[in-house]
This record gives structure tokens, C-alpha cells and sequence, in this order.
């Protein structure tokens, strides 16, 4: 009897391990959900983030067979949700609705305690839209104008809620600030509900809020909406002037994108990436959010890659060439 040749045997069975996992793959792909899949929100609930994840998760839950469900976890600028999901298991079940900040912590905060391109997978850009100045509605503010006048008679004294620091409500102030040679205080919170719960009660002054969040609540009239932070006025927001006819050469921008943990199959991005896709097509969802000045773009896992990396960029031009810092 010939002896077993070893090395032919591991380089028969090598090949054969890697067809096996690859088939193993692809069928759990064709099985992916089997369960509920969970997207967390780095922000407490009833902000524009929260919002449009919640509205997503019903339609996505409709193609995948499977509940979506919502995790909120606030904390550190979008961090403590954000590293939760870097850390989970890369099987596709838990995703993090991204947002401003996930492109400018990277500036903010050097100790991140994860990298953006090495810990999370794009699944898909949502929508993009602008910013709004509120304020309340027995505010003395009426315009951009009034605003800049009482920031420069009484410099430190006039206040600005955010949704947290490094997010796009912050930088947006940062940015008036500096374009406007003033001097605002930053009050951060850990959403845009509880920013705009103060904000009605008259313990900050104005809010550069989501179109997202704040859009339900100029409509009901709870709060008022001055100017939109966009380059060019918002069809949302009809009539309310851009800020940058006050203050040259301002524009910021919110956008809200869908990642998975790095490591998660790409047979299971794509089935996440269609579910997401139809979904933010859906009517139903198309409607709720072209009312609140968010465009829609649900493009392939590439778009959300391509964009963000951009904002990365540019936020870290603005952030070094303004001295802004995290609070």
C-alpha cells in the first residue's frame, strides 16, 4: 500500500476549502435576513437622523421579511453609537445610520477610538439636504440680519443648540462664527430633540437643526425657521432666504448613509444595499422626506464610499483652516 502524499493532499483540499466557504457564503447571502436587523442611531430619539432611520427601517423591513429595528446610542459626537457597530460581528444584522459627523470626527477628534475606511463597509447613501436656522416663534429674531446684529452688540452672549459636537448643527455654527466675525457659544445636546426641547423653552437662542428634524415642527408652527444653510434655497423650505445672502460663501450640508462593520460579505451589502435602495424609493418615503428638504440618492454602496470621502476631505480643510475644535 502506497503511503498518503501529504502535499498533494493539502493542495487538493485547499482549493476544495475555499470553493466550500465561498458556497457557504453565497447561500447565507440567498438566506440573508433570518432574523431582525438592527440599525443604531448615534443620537437620541426625535431628531432627523432617528427620523429618517425609522422611516427607512419600515419600508427595508418589507423587502427583507424581517423586522428593522432602532437602536438609539447617544453620546460623544455620534461615537459611542458609531464604535458599537464597528465592533459587532460583520454578519450583516447591525448597521449605523451615518451622518455629518461620521465624515468630520475624523478632524474633531484625532483619538477616534475606530478609522473610517478600515472598520465600516458603505451600504448606501440615503438622501442629502440642508440645514435650517430656528428659532423659537416668540424670538426677537426675524432674519439672519437681526441675529448677526445682536451677536456683535453683546459678543459670547448669544447661544446655539446642536445635536452634539462635530455635528453638522455645530460645524454650522463654527461656521457662521467665522465667515461672520462673531462670537457665538455652542451648547451641545445628545440629539436634536432634546436641542429643540430647549430651544422652545428659551434656553438657547437659535438652532442650525436638520431639515430632517425641524421641518415638522416650523410646520406646526412650534418653531420658526429663518434661513436654510444650502447654497441655494431648499423647494422645501419656499420663501426662507439661504444664509449665505447674509454671510458670503456659507453652505453646509446634512446627509444620512447606511454602513455595515467592515468584513460583512459582499452578497449580504448587496441584499442590504437593494432593501435600502427600494425602500428610499418607496412613495411613501420619497414623499415624508422631499417635504423636509432631503433629496433622495439611494445609489449603489460606491456613491456613499465616494461622497463621504469627499466630505472627509473638505471638513478637514474648513476645520484647519478656521481653528475649529471639539467641545
Amino acid at each position: 500500500m502506497r503511503p498518503l502524499n501529504f502535499r498533494l493532499l493539502r493542495s487538493c483540499t485547499k482549493p476544495l476549502l475555499i470553493s466550500t466557504l465561498l458556497l457557504a457564503g453565497a447561500a447565507f447571502a440567498n438566506t440573508f435576513p433570518q432574523k431582525a436587523v438592527r440599525i443604531v442611531v448615534p443620537f437620541s430619539p426625535g431628531g432627523g437622523t432617528d427620523l429618517i432611520a425609522r422611516t427607512l427601517g419600515q419600508e427595508m423591513s418589507k423587502d427583507l421579511g424581517q423586522p428593522v429595528i432602532i437602536e438609539n446610542k447617544p453620546g460623544a459626537g455620534t461615537v459611542i453609537g458609531t464604535d458599537a457597530v464597528a465592533k459587532t460581528a460583520p454578519d450583516g444584522y447591525t448597521l449605523v445610520m451615518a451622518s455629518f459627523a461620521h465624515a468630520v470626527n475624523l478632524s474633531l477628534q484625532p483619538k477616534l477610538p475606530f478609522a473610517n475606511d478600515k472598520a465600516f463597509a458603505p451600504v448606501i447613501l440615503v438622501g442629502r439636504g440642508p440645514n435650517v436656522l430656528v428659532v423659537r416663534p416668540a424670538s426677537p429674531f426675524k432674519t439672519v440680519q437681526d441675529i448677526l446684529a445682536a451677536a456683535k452688540a453683546s459678543p459670547g452672549k448669544l447661544t446655539y443648540a446642536s445635536q452634539g459636537a462635530g455635528t453638522s448643527a455645530h460645524l454650522a455654527g463654527e461656521m457662521f462664527d467665522n465667515l461672520a466675525k462673531v462670537k457665538t457659544v455652542h451648547i451641545p445636546y445628545r440629539g436634536a430633540g432634546p436641542a429643540m426641547t430647549d430651544l422652545m423653552g428659551g434656553q438657547v437662542d437659535i438652532f442650525f437643526g436638520t431639515a430632517a428634524a425641524v421641518a415638522p415642527f416650523v410646520e406646526r408652527g412650534q418653531l420658526r425657521a429663518i434661513a436654510v444653510t444650502s447654497a441655494q434655497p431648499s423647494p422645501a423650505f419656499k420663501g426662507i432666504p439661504i444664509i449665505a445672502e447674509s454671510v458670503p460663501g456659507y453652505a453646509v450640508e446634512s446627509w444620512y448613509g447606511l454602513y455595515a462593520p467592515a468584513g460583512t460579505s459582499k452578497d449580504v451589502i448587496a441584499r442590504l444595499n437593494a432593501a435600502a435602495r427600494k425602500a428610499a424609493r418607496a412613495p411613501d418615503f420619497t414623499r415624508k422626506v422631499e417635504q423636509e428638504g432631503l433629496a433622495v440618492s439611494a445609489g449603489d454602496p460606491a456613491e456613499l464610499d465616494t461622497y463621504v470621502r469627499g466630505e472627509e476631505a473638505r471638513w478637514a480643510r474648513i476645520v484647519k483652516e478656521n481653528g475649529i475644535k471639539a467641545d
